[in-house]
């Protein structure tokens, strides 16, 4: 049954994250020296040491080696972290969540057996998975009512050969976690006749793999995209190209069935937004928890402006974005591991993980630029967190899986509207 009375297990993950946060992470992650910049790299010290405390295989099964958290408990560890750094909480938000579906769910025995010691490794605590596949959902929402015709050809091909090994060639643009991922998961196509995510396999690759390249990561600023206009990184946490040339991969490095794509199923999708939304929160939260500090500390017309109407005034809708954000994201994530609930009607069967992504990018962005009015003119300098609590907002908010037409899938929902799939 789906409660707000959170279990002992979630109160001390919460709170030891929490003090993780406030004791180790705050101070470096707004140190004005950090803040400065526009190229803010990423803290790996204390990614590491947030894997030693488990958040690594924070969703791993306890059979396997893990925590074997829920996504409901996966959502408030997240938002805890993501107030601390955003980075940090998208990293091992990426991590996790692979970590769960692969070992748990998609791997064979052997392939477990294979992989997964080296990755519990103690001494292995930079180890990370990455996921690098084509998003088919980019442009989807933008067909509102009408079919559309997903092209074949935008994701790297593999050729199998006599022996059932594959030679992988292609390449990905932007593959989130490449730098410090030790495993890739590569979605590929290998049956050139159908569209979409038809025909289309997932193979295991380890770093080490001949023919794997990683790139550079973007830089925050300043990169010239190929029609000569400036680039800007638009992501959170790290991420780079990755090259696949003549790359070989044995016949057993194949997940689940040759043509299909397991870790693109609605459960796996509907938990990786559902995260993203608690990361979101934390960012907001991270905004209204500074505001209020400085509410309560600084003084004008002889009393600390928190007691004057119009700083009360935004705090209190801060506060309610928060609140109303936090249940959404709650509920949507407890129905990706109840679905059942959908079926016998106990909650909504509208895409609630959707509703908690739209609504939560939306609102926070909101909490961001309030909490940042009650800094004054302090809210835009660049050596104070207002100004970076407002742009990691407004990433999320335009990021690839929220814009203007993402909205458009719950309206196709309402309407009862189900795209055909694809050949």
């Amino acid at each position: 049954m789906f409660s707000l009375h959170l279990t002992p297990e979630q109160l001390e993950f919460r709170d030891t994250v929490r003090d993780f946060v406030k004791s180790e992470v705050h101070a470096v992650a707004i140190h004005p020296d950090r803040l400065q910049p526009f190229e803010k790299p990423l803290l790996l010290d204390l990614l590491d040491d947030a894997s030693r405390m488990g958040l690594r295989t924070l969703a791993l099964s306890e059979a396997a080696g893990g925590a074997g958290a829920d996504t409901l408990t996966s959502c408030i560890v997240m938002e805890e972290l993501a107030a601390g750094d955003v980075d940090l909480a998208v990293v091992m938000a990426t991590t996790s969540q692979l970590c769960a579906a692969l070992f748990d769910e998609c791997m064979t025995a052997d392939q477990r057996n294979r992989f997964l010691p080296e990755f519990l490794d103690d001494r292995q605590a930079r180890a990370h998975l990455a996921l690098a596949a084509h998003d088919y959902d980019t442009v989807r929402g933008w067909q509102y009512h009408r079919e559309y015709d997903e092209e074949s050809g935008a994701e790297p091909v593999a050729v199998k050969q006599a022996n059932g090994d594959w030679i992988i060639d292609g390449a990905f643009a932007f593959v989130p976690n490449a730098p410090i991922a030790t495993l890739f998961a590569v979605q590929v196509r290998t049956d050139p006749k159908k569209t979409g995510r038809n025909g289309v396999s997932t193979l295991l690759v380890p770093r080490s793999t001949t023919g794997l390249t990683v790139g550079a990561s973007p830089k925050a600023t300043g990169e010239a995209a190929d029609d000569g206009a400036e680039l800007a990184r638009w992501h959170h946490g790290t991420g780079a190209r990755v090259e696949l040339r003549h790359c070989r991969v044995p016949a057993e490095n194949l997940v689940g069935r040759e043509g299909q794509t397991p870790l693109c199923s609605e459960v796996f999708t509907a938990r990786a937004a559902v995260q993203l939304a608690a990361i979101n929160l934390g960012v907001g939260r991270a905004a209204y928890d500074a505001a209020v500090d400085y509410a309560k500390m600084r003084v004008q017309g002889g009393r600390p402006i928190i007691q004057h109407q119009a700083i009360g005034t935004i705090l209190a809708d801060c506060a309610t974005k928060l609140e109303l954000a936090r249940n959404i994201i709650w509920k949507a994530a407890w129905t990706a591991d109840h679905p059942e609930a959908v079926g016998n009607r106990s909650v909504s069967d509208l895409p609630l993980h959707v509703m908690a992504r739209t609504y939560t990018a939306e609102a926070m962005h909101d909490v961001t630029l309030g909490a940042a009015e009650c800094f004054g003119a302090m809210g835009v300098m660049r050596d104070m967190p207002l100004q970076k609590y407002v742009h990691d907002a407004m990433v999320l908010l335009h990021s690839e899986d929220h814009d203007s037409a993402t909205k458009l899938g719950i309206a196709e929902a309402i309407a009862g509207f189900e795209r055909p799939a694809a050949a």
